[in-house]
């Protein structure tokens, strides 16, 4: 396998978009809490007490998916290094390191997402879309 400077620098936007997808995620559900927290202290009520348990373990997740994102950059820009100084076996270790860092990124934007859409799916539970889908009703 032949590896130069160009193969690396490809991760560069990619891995950029990720990282500008997960912080516009954080962002959402930071303010999501906030509003829920505001309405907890004066309800009290248990299904907002999970509901922010929820978003805390998504919030830890995308914390955890922008740490890896960048490591992988690190590492991206790493290679690009050793490659310019010849260092050709280092490089490509680090550029499996640096893809095996990505994949794990990802790999926990698809439990998030799960998260997400298991959350929602309980949150409309209440309207009987799967009961209305059941028995052939239409909206």
């Amino acid at each position: 396998m032949t590896l130069d400077l160009a193969t690396p620098a490809l991760l560069f936007p990619a891995i950029s978009l990720l990282l500008l997808a997960y912080t516009n995620r954080f962002l959402t559900l930071a303010t999501l809490i906030r509003t829920l927290h505001d309405r907890y202290k004066k309800e009290s009520d248990v299904i907002l007490f999970y509901q922010i348990k929820n978003l805390r373990l998504r919030t830890r997740l995308i914390r955890d998916m922008q740490v890896l994102g960048v490591i992988s950059l690190f590492l991206s820009a790493l290679c690009m290094l050793l490659l310019f100084q010849g260092h050709m076996t280092a490089a490509k270790y680090t550029f499996a390191a640096s893809l095996l860092f990505l994949l794990a990124s990802l790999a926990l934007s698809i439990w998030e997402i799960q998260i997400s859409i298991r959350a929602l799916n309980i949150q409309l539970g209440d309207m009987g879309l799967d009961r209305q889908k059941q028995e052939g009703d239409r909206p």
